[in-house]
């Protein structure tokens, strides 16, 4: 019955590990969409959100039969909560790939992004990416130091978010308010994205330690 039961656990952890990989994918695919204007990839990306939704209802069911059936106590109720938790953050990591995606095609056959700012949205995509494979290794390891590593990476995006501003606030900006627009929501995306991919790290974190750091004096929440 014991061998049984972490074999359900188990399943529920690569049930996350999967769904990390299924929204770094999404940015990957929605990225390359943003960059070259390539409507078939948003299309993709677009109609698979529905697998990652799916994912997460499927996740969240089977962690709840866990906790009805099996009344797992210790590190094992710290596996199953996180899990809940983690899921909901990969579902809005899903649906912020879905917006760069719907952004790239409102604006097909049209380019979003200024010349100006491609290269900090190419760099903000292989980042993001980067985070969301790394939460997957994190997931399927229970890895303590690359779950804290993923920390020196958001910094990556926040400053990439933060150079954006300073591009679309000079007074030289040529594209117009329209652009501005589009390049400040597309960066709260990726910046979130990120925030999220650390937020699944924390939560193995939290897992292993029983602690949640990064919300001062390490607190769980």
């Amino acid at each position: 019955m014991r061998e049984a039961y972490h074999d359900q656990l188990s399943r529920l952890i690569d049930q996350l590990a999967d769904m990390c990989g299924m929204v770094g994918t999404a940015m990957e695919r929605a990225t390359r969409a943003l960059l070259d204007a390539d409507l078939d990839l948003a299309e993709q990306v677009i109609g698979g959100d529905a697998e990652v939704d799916d994912a997460r209802a499927n996740c969240e069911e089977y962690a709840y039969s866990l906790l009805a059936l099996q009344a797992p106590v210790a590190t094992d109720l710290r596996k199953v909560l996180a899990a809940i938790h983690a899921a909901e953050s990969l579902e809005r990591m899903g649906d912020l790939a879905l917006h760069v995606a719907k952004a790239a095609r409102r604006r097909h056959p049209h380019a979003v992004l200024p010349d100006s700012v491609r290269d900090q949205f190419a760099e903000m995509g292989r980042v993001a990416v980067d985070l969301a494979r790394q939460a997957e290794q994190v997931v399927r390891t229970q890895d303590v130091n690359l779950a804290k590593s993923l920390e020196e990476a958001d910094d990556q995006i926040d400053e990439l978010h933060r150079n954006l501003f300073t591009v679309i606030m000079d007074k030289g900006w040529p594209h117009g308010v329209p652009a501005a627009v589009d390049i400040t929501l597309l960066g709260r995306f990726y910046e979130r994205f990120a925030d999220h991919a650390v937020s699944v790290a924390r939560r193995v974190v939290f897992v292993v330690t029983g602690r949640m750091p990064g919300y001062g004096n390490d607190e769980i929440v």
